[in-house]
């Protein structure tokens, strides 16, 4: 029984999520509390703006547990967290994963990190199997193999990831189109906020290299730095830091501009030697409208950005019915194989029954006919299992393709029926009787 538990940008504010989200660590360790000693699968995708858990269970069992992990670890009631949390069972939960994983779900329509960031997940809890245990089995190994080859289906087909769909992935945009590859170039990022956090992560993502950060509020330009792997300079080095930067994002919440024509005159007298981008997302205006008039410098603010992320979702929002189809279609199509799982056991019941009665028969047969030689005696055995097979071929392969119908328990019922298996196998008295 597949299961998804989980929170997201849509269900809980930012304060919320922060409380449940999971680093590596504690995401190994509740994945060994969520299938110690139980038949139960789990992966945990934990990310910026959302936290699910996806659980394989056995027939009826509940997913209380995972739920009261998950209060536990956000210090909150189970009762509290229901207020947050969305549940999708069976299919319902394979369509959300494939919708998460091609970024139908995100907050950003078609943003590229998820599908890495699923990948991830799935491979973090693979390998939190150890000495024995399992973490992920045959449902949720197929379900997220299954999801990846959808995340990219949608990705190779569709529109729906190209062009930026953010403001800081806007800026790297308009940085392409100033310096073209952006690996070696340096940038200069200022304030330590979300919208500082988000650029740094564009830019270091594209390869820029020697991005520094600076804020007034120093400790939290130095905690950024350090989680982002940037470089951290004090507030007070400004100057310099604009005659090295050959980009330069700017996004504080000061109430009046910092950087002046002035000031970029001052830190370059003979004005940059080469193209410098100047990017201001911040409101108020960080940046002094005349300094884009000085030579060699590019200066955008957040109305320019917004254009063209505006410009960027239109054309996404028009791909949406096409990734829509590549996603029901791969549901159909991974759900006909998990229901066909269910008459697995069916099939093996029958087929060791009938395997059961042919033996007994052929052994009865044989003894009659001790006179044949012994490879003839295989023949028969040889022929009977050939029967078997044939006839055997149609129902189980029919029993197959109904379990992916919406009928399918009723079918399998019958063919319980049908065959005797709804009862206890004849003695071999009862079958001479018969």
């Amino acid at each position: 029984m597949l299961k998804v538990i989980g929170l997201n940008h849509n269900t809980a504010p930012v304060e919320v999520r922060e409380r449940f989200a999971f680093d590596a660590e504690q995401g190994a360790r509740v994945l060994a509390e969520l299938t110690r000693g139980r038949e139960t699968e789990a992966v945990l995708l934990s990310t910026c703006n959302r936290t699910e858990v996806y659980l394989g269970l056995p027939e009826n069992d509940s997913a209380e547990g995972a739920i009261e992990l998950l209060a536990e670890h956000a210090a909150i009631t189970p009762a509290e967290a229901h207020d947050y949390l969305y549940t999708f069972d069976e299919r319902a939960g394979v369509e959300h994963l494939f919708r998460v994983v091609s970024s139908l779900d995100s907050m950003i329509l078609g943003e590229p990190q998820i599908q890495g960031q699923v990948k991830a997940a799935y491979e973090r809890a693979v390998a939190a199997g150890s000495n024995g245990t399992r973490v992920v089995g045959p449902l949720l190994s197929r379900l997220f193999q299954h999801a990846l080859a959808v995340g990219g289906k949608v990705r190779s087909e569709t529109y729906l990831g190209t062009g930026a769909a953010s403001i800081p992935s806007a800026a790297v945009e308009l940085a392409r189109k100033i310096y073209g590859s952006l690996r070696g170039l340096t940038a200069f990022v200022i304030g330590a906020g979300e919208m500082s956090e988000l650029s740094l992560e564009c830019l270091l993502g594209e390869g820029v290299g020697g991005t520094v950060v600076a804020s007034r509020t120093e400790e939290r330009a130095r905690a950024l730095a350090t989680r982002m792997g940037a470089g951290f300079a004090r507030f007070e080095d400004f100057a310099r830091q604009l005659r090295l930067a050959d980009i330069v994002v700017s996004a504080t919440a000061a109430p009046h501009a910092i950087i002046t024509r002035d000031l970029v005159q001052r830190a370059l007298p003979d004005g940059p030697d080469h193209p410098m981008l100047i990017v201001d997302i911040a409101l108020p205006r960080d940046v002094e409208k005349q300094v884009g008039e000085l030579p060699n410098v590019f200066l955008y603010d957040v109305d320019d950005l917004r254009q063209i992320v505006d410009d960027n979702l239109e054309r996404r929002q028009k791909e949406i019915p096409k990734a829509e189809r590549i996603v029901l279609s791969a549901v159909q199509e991974f759900w006909a194989w998990h229901s066909a799982r269910d008459a697995v056991p069916l099939i093996r019941e029958l087929r060791g029954r009938a395997e059961r009665v042919r033996a007994a028969e052929v052994e009865r047969a044989l003894r009659r006919l001790r006179h044949l030689p012994v490879e003839d005696q295989a023949a028969v055995e040889a022929l009977t299992r050939q029967l078997l097979n044939k006839v055997l071929h149609a129902p189980t392969t029919r029993l197959r393709e109904a379990a992916s119908g919406t009928r399918a328990l009723d079918v399998m019922d019958i063919a319980r029926y049908l065959f005797e298996l709804d009862r206890a196998e004849p003695t071999d008295t009862e079958d001479g009787a018969e």
